[in-house]
């Protein structure tokens, strides 16, 4: 059984789950406008990938015996001045996510709530590659410049983006 304190966080989490899905797809839908479509679609598959991790979220809160509790989605930024600021902002947004997953996990060793400890070690480890993919368009973006050639690529590549469900996740 939870805490009302841990179900409560747990429950914030699952909302910023579903918060970064709909940033995502305005990311996705400013690089559809600027007929960047396999940059679009890296957004869309990152939204998916992000209902997901919300889904995990509901998932164990009711195997805990708590009940997910859905709030209000706040309106994301939909304008950008380039391509970079938005992988920036989305950089940000992922450093965002794992501060919160670090507090949590704070929260529940302090609780002695092991389960809720293991089953966090899924979202630790899959925020290193959040980070890491982020940071790796950037970078990539940044090295192109004005290599309109290079952006095409970039662009081809990440179109070819899918989301497969993680063999180690639990079912949802």
């Amino acid at each position: 059984m939870l805490s009302d304190k841990l179900e409560a966080a747990l429950n914030e989490q699952m909302n910023f789950e579903l918060l970064s899905a709909h940033y995502y797809l305005a990311m996705a839908g400013y690089c559809q406008e600027e007929d960047l479509d396999g940059f679009s679609h890296f957004f869309w598959v990152q939204a998916e990938e992000e209902r997901f991790h919300a889904e995990k979220f509901y998932n164990f809160i009711n195997e805990k015996g708590g009940r997910a509790k859905f709030g209000e989605i706040s309106k994301p930024q939909n304008e950008f001045e380039s391509l970079t600021e938005v992988f920036e902002t989305a950089l940000e947004h992922e450093k965002e996510v794992t501060r919160r997953i670090y507090e949590l996990m704070d929260l529940a060793q302090e609780e002695s709530e092991y389960a809720t400890v293991s089953f966090l070690n899924w979202f630790v480890d899959e925020q290193v590659e959040e980070e890491d993919s982020m940071e790796a368009i950037l970078n990539k973006l940044n090295r192109l410049s004005d290599n309109s050639n290079g952006l095409f690529m970039l662009d081809s590549e990440l179109g070819q983006r899918t989301f497969t469900k993680p063999q180690d996740a639990e079912e949802v």
